[in-house]
């Protein structure tokens, strides 16, 4: 079982606001810019996949060189920085894929070896229900086979397949009924994701950016490629947008680092559905040092277990103790994507607030990868528990959590997933279950997150036995060492009776009473017997 340890704060940071007051010149000239430029970003895409794994420096050169008289230098190294993010971006998602074929394959190849209805155990399946799920799977398994090999030949030749503007949305022209969209909506969509307007930011430079510069006053301006230059109104090719920029979350962050100078990259994108211009400015944070996991548990810890539909979360003391009443935090992941991530949002802040009016410095969360329990043949008909496991964000979650918590002082623990739920359910789930308060199975799974983020064994002390019993209750319930495997279980039954707990005249000392050192009493627990008459009456 891993160790628990404290999680590194985020790399960066961005901050996203709306372009108001924009006049029809304005967003004439941001969709020009957007669909110039999108054109050459779709060009060197292209020719990106077409040199696959014998791209050099010298080839990104002279693609840089061309682009370079159709925009600008700084353009033309944005476009190719993002051309080589998206490449990597795709063979990291081909590799993603290949692993899941292979774990398919193995799942379904072990099951098709097993004979038909053969129950499973709790670490491998069994063999498959009937005779005609037997056919479907083998048909299947040739399926993943073929496809395993096509994007293996795929991986070793370099081919990725990228599609600007987004797969999904690329389909979705196909069933426009379905999506409740027209062609003319969807037409929109299309060309506002596949236009490209970023820039990098440069340290040393005027307000940290050359081509989208903001100035401390909330000015914006944009240098315009070299085909577009005719739409300046400003000197040196580049046009003013009549709104300002101000930036609601980290502003006074964002001032710091334009008055010094320091490198923002900012990306300027059209909401189609809303019709809403968005500017988005992001940097890179130094490295932080994290808190040794002593300190930040020198106050106790709130231990939170994710769920489908909410956090369980409760607060244990320095011993390990949960105090006071458990906690949940709901949000809805129905909807658009923008409305779930708010929904996560909203809930994470109101857990921080919680930490922060307890006096806690730290929260301990589950290590959640649920990569490989998405797969397909893992839960074979369990279908409703795979949409749940994919509907969770964990990977969402771990990152505004640790990016969150960073900005209030609070350390992130994460720890071993294994047997929480389980394990707190057995042995917390029943105790702290009163009257008044119905414990459920999540928040006794939050007691033992905690309570292992601080090192103790999820199960808990049982109390002493009354006084005179036990020399003066001096005996407790051996716990096992920090190192001893499988401390965290259930106890081992032992056989044999249990010596404070046999009554009389029965055990393993039944037949000899004085061997249990109580004198003058073996004779109250004798049977009584008739001898038997002698023969010579």
């Amino acid at each position: 079982m891993a160790a628990p340890f404290v999680a590194s704060g985020p790399g960066g940071v961005a901050v996203r606001t709306r372009l108001k007051q924009l006049t029809p010149g304005d967003e004439k000239v941001l969709r020009l810019v957007g669909a110039h430029l999108g054109s050459l970003a779709s060009k060197d895409l292209k020719a990106r996949c077409r040199d696959g794994l014998e791209h050099s420096g010298d080839a990104w050169a002279v693609r840089k060189r061309g682009l370079t008289p159709l925009s600008s230098s700084r353009w033309a190294g944005s476009i190719t920085k993002a051309t080589h993010d998206q490449w990597a971006l795709a063979r990291r998602g081909q590799s993603a894929h290949i692993r899941s074929l292979e774990v398919g394959i193995r799942t379904i190849e072990g099951r098709l070896c097993q004979p038909v209805g053969q129950k499973g155990t709790k670490k491998a399946p069994g063999g498959y229900r009937s005779r005609r799920e037997w056919h479907a799977k083998s048909r299947r398994l040739r399926v993943l086979q073929d496809r395993l090999a096509a994007a293996r030949a795929d991986r070793e030749a370099g081919l990725v397949h990228v599609v600007r503007g987004g797969k999904r949305l690329a389909r979705t022209r196909h069933h426009l009924e379905a999506a409740q969209h027209t062609e003319s909506a969807w037409r929109g969509r299309w060309e506002a994701e596949r236009w490209f307007c970023q820039a990098d930011g440069e340290s040393g430079k005027r307000y940290g950016n050359e081509t989208i510069r903001i100035s401390p006053d909330g000015e914006a301006s944009i240098k315009l490629p070299a085909p577009l230059a005719h739409l300046a109104n400003a000197p040196h090719g580049r046009y003013v947008l009549a709104c300002r920029v101000a930036f609601a979350h980290r502003g006074e962050e964002w001032a710091d680092r334009v008055a010094a100078n320091r490198a923002i990259a900012y990306r300027i994108n059209l909401d189609a559905g809303r019709d809403r211009w968005y500017l988005t400015a992001s940097w890179q944070l130094p490295p932080t040092p994290t808190l040794p996991i002593e300190a930040a548990l020198a106050h106790g810890v709130i231990g939170v277990d994710m769920n489908a539909d909410h956090l369980a979360a409760w607060r244990l003391d320095t011993h390990g103790n949960p105090t006071g009443s458990p906690r949940r935090f709901f949000y809805d992941l129905t909807g658009t994507a923008q409305h779930r991530d708010a929904q996560v949002r909203h809930a994470l802040t109101r857990l921080l607030h919680w930490a922060r009016a307890c006096g806690v410095q730290a929260i301990a969360v589950e290590d959640l990868d649920f990569a490989a329990e998405k797969t397909r043949e893992k839960h074979s008909r369990r279908k409703r528990f795979r949409q749940l496991i994919s509907g969770m964000p964990t990977g969402k979650l771990r990152t505004r959590l640790a990016s969150m918590a960073d900005q209030t002082g609070i350390a992130v623990i994460a720890v071993d997933p294994a047997y929480t739920s389980k394990w707190g359910a057995q042995h917390w789930q029943k105790p702290l279950t009163t009257k008044n308060r119905k414990t459920t199975r999540h928040d006794a799974a939050a007691v033992a997150i905690g309570r292992r983020a601080q090192g103790h064994p999820i199960r808990r002390r049982t109390a002493p036995p009354p006084a005179h019993r036990s020399d003066e209750q001096g005996h407790r319930t051996i716990q096992a060492g920090r190192r001893v495997p499988g401390r965290e279980g259930t106890r081992p039954r032992i056989s044999g009776p249990r010596t404070r707990s046999v009554h009389a005249g029965r055990g393993a000392n039944a037949d000899n009473q004085n061997a249990q050192h109580r004198p003058g009493r073996s004779a109250e627990h004798e049977t009584w017997q008739q001898d038997s008459l002698p023969l010579s009456l």
